[in-house]
């Protein structure tokens, strides 16, 4: 059966840290370090160097890393498929979604996937777009879940919900008075925005552009990494953010943040979940099934 070694080795390469493989197989660090040993005596060759406390691979650990990465993901596949011929479902899906479907989109999907299917471990990361798809490239994910309008090559985009950014501030800003502004009105204003590589910024600069203006020419106060850390930052500034109108149904709905229209800039996008061409993991064939992705129904 499976080399648990190898599963072991694929996690310290690809996170380059033992202490992030031990938590990743729930093992201990020194257990981690006495797999990794075997193999390389088995194999006859170092797969690490270590200079100070950065950890590489050598050119034998980047080859092995390519072959087992390809073994652990077989026996993954050979092990859900050999389970279902007895009507079980088992196995791991691994999951990565950008920060706003992360948070607003996914769970309520994942919870109801869990109780039909308890034996299925579910993992899901979150990070921008653009780390999402690299996830996807290196194999470190089965299936991602990204915003915006860029797209990586290599990968197969199926949009499946409409989504649409949305100006907002706090219900006690010096702006919260108005209900709609204009361009030259908002290229004034202090703006709170997410950071590079997000799938927002993507949408916001592309509607921009639209309009023939550059994000460069707004008065971008600040830029941070997660559309929870803009809503908490307008609480205690008088700026205004941009971001998604299903981030901020719970604040309009108790009124602690306002949307401010701006007619002339209209902001709405795709969300999409991301495969890597060919045949795909009969797990992730279960879950956009039992989800209903794949159809845009889904409105705003």
């Amino acid at each position: 059966m499976e080399d648990f070694r190898l599963k072991v080795f694929v996690s310290a390469a690809k996170n380059l840290s033992f202490t992030k493989a031990a938590e990743e197989t729930f093992i201990s660090q020194p257990a981690v370090t006495k797999h990794i040993r075997e193999l390389e005596e088995r194999y006859r060759t170092r797969l690490f160097e270590r200079n100070g406390n950065r950890l590489t691979l050598t050119p034998a650990g980047s080859r092995l890393l390519s072959l087992a990465e390809d073994i652990v993901g077989r026996y993954r596949m050979m092990d859900y498929e050999m389970h279902l011929l007895n009507g079980l479902y088992k196995g791991e899906l691994r999951l990565g979604a950008s920060t706003t479907i992360a948070q607003y989109v996914l769970p309520s999907y994942l919870a109801k996937f869990h109780s039909r299917y308890r034996d299925i471990r579910l993992t899901l990361i979150n990070g921008n777009s653009a780390v999402i798809e690299q996830a996807l490239l290196r194999q470190n994910i089965d299936l991602g879940f990204v915003e915006g309008q860029s797209r990586q090559a290599g990968l197969k985009y199926t949009p499946f919900m409409r989504d649409e950014l949305v100006a907002v501030v706090a219900a006690g800003s010096s702006m919260a008075s108005a209900d709609e502004i204009g361009l030259d009105r908002l290229r004034e204003i202090p703006l709170v925005l997410r950071e590079n590589g997000s799938g927002t910024l993507d949408v916001i600069r592309e509607a921009l552009a639209e309009r023939g203006l550059a994000a460069d020419s707004l008065n971008v106060q600040m830029q941070l990494g997660s559309t929870e850390s803009i809503k908490r930052y307008l609480e205690n500034a008088d700026a205004m953010g941009i971001v998604s109108i299903r981030s901020v149904d719970r604040e309009l709905k108790a009124g602690t943040l306002k949307v401010i229209e701006i007619p002339e800039l209209s902001m709405p996008r795709q969300f999409a979940y991301v495969q890597r061409p060919g045949k795909e993991s009969p797990l992730v064939e279960l879950f956009l099934n039992y989800s209903s992705f794949g159809t845009e129904t889904d409105t705003i």
